[in-house]
């Protein structure tokens, strides 16, 4: 996509940016474009922070414009933001947890993690005017079309971001399916999206919420007690019931464990990095080809660990395997994938580095 225009009549007229193009980098029509704009960006999708509340005790929701460069996303994806942090570029991923608006602004709503430096920044100091780097959307956390049965949507903690854009985008449709969504925290005032999930339910009967609390008691007639167990899922033990489940990854195998066998379908993401069973040991030599820089790195390791413990910084984002941005091609060598076990021999050019680890000596295209 053109970056935004800038003001004035030689900018402004698309020939003549066409036949000016190749004289200028990227770099240096965003190092001036910027200075106009914040936002204005030859190629690079960027967002502008333009409001702020409090969503839970330790939650906080940023509204977010994006530029041109930024093409959507469907409710339950992700999007990767990019934040500078005492000085170093830092990217995590986030979703969504509100349909877009018709100007394409969006709310993002970040959970304050202890040790965590990106979502601590972000709802101790992220302010309305602050600009961030974004990366297109991913993920694949979504329903069927209609008319496909009954849906319950599982979340716990910050599981809730996907799956409150995912409801809120059901309550605009004409007839949706039947839907509810049973949503656990720990504790109410933990709980986002109270008042917006409960008016949401009242307007449409199709869709139902419940909360479940862990550790405080029900007082409402839409509060239940306790953890995930049979008797409260047992009415989506069906063979036409689509689950999503979306939260810790202990809630999501309980759900799959209580559902995966009576539900005819059933998808689930986990927002905990993955814990990898490491079962090969010794060391392996990873040499970076663009570089030429040799290192000696465990074996079992994901290699995005084992890079930034020899003080790289290589692009990443989710660290789940997801979305792709710490991705790079693999000339030589033989690589474990650490979700699924499986050992790769031959070359490949969409080698993860969150997920996989050096079976052999090892090239990569770093």
């Amino acid at each position: 996509m053109r970056p935004d225009p800038l003001p004035g009549p030689a900018l402004a007229r698309p020939a003549g940016r066409r036949a000016r193009a190749p004289l200028v980098s990227p770099a240096l029509f965003d190092f001036w474009a910027r200075r106009l704009s914040p936002t204005w960006s030859w190629n690079q999708p960027l967002a502008r922070v333009v409001a702020r509340e409090q969503a839970a005790s330790d939650a906080v929701s940023l509204v977010l414009k994006p530029n041109r460069h930024f093409r959507g996303f469907q409710p339950g994806q992700h999007v990767n933001l990019g934040v500078e942090v005492d000085g170093r570029r830092l990217v995590r991923s986030y979703s969504p947890s509100a349909p877009a608006t018709a100007d394409g602004s969006f709310r993002i709503t970040v959970k304050a993690i202890q040790g965590g430096k990106v979502s601590r920044f972000l709802h101790d100091h992220a302010k309305a005017g602050d600009v961030f780097t974004l990366g297109q959307a991913f993920g694949d956390l979504a329903l069927p079309p209609e008319g496909d049965g009954p849906r319950l949507l599982l979340a716990a903690g910050s599981g809730i971001t996907p799956m409150m854009a995912i409801f809120a985008s059901l309550a605009r449709r004409p007839d949706p399916a039947p839907t509810t969504l049973l949503y656990s925290t720990r504790t109410r005032g933990q709980r986002c999206f109270v008042d917006e999930l409960r008016a949401i339910a009242a307007a449409n009967p199709a869709l139902q919420v419940r909360f479940l609390l862990t550790r405080d008691r029900a007082v409402a007639g839409d509060e239940a007690e306790g953890r995930l167990d049979a008797g409260l899922l047992a009415p989506w033990l069906d063979a036409s019931a689509h689950v999503l489940a979306c939260g810790p990854t202990g809630f999501v195998d309980a759900a799959r464990k209580l559902l995966v066998d009576g539900s005819a379908r059933f998808a689930a993401e986990s927002f905990s990095p993955p814990v990898f069973e490491n079962t090969d040991t010794g060391t392996v030599e990873l040499t970076l080809a663009r570089s030429g820089r040799t290192l000696v790195v465990p074996r079992g390791q994901p290699l995005l660990d084992a890079l930034e413990a020899a003080g790289l910084s290589p692009a990443h984002g989710c660290r789940r395997g997801l979305c792709n941005t710490c991705a790079c091609t693999k000339p030589a060598g033989a690589t474990r994938h650490l979700l699924t076990g499986d050992v790769e021999h031959e070359p490949v050019s969409a080698l993860r580095l969150c997920v996989n680890s050096a079976r052999s000596d090892l090239v990569l295209d770093l």
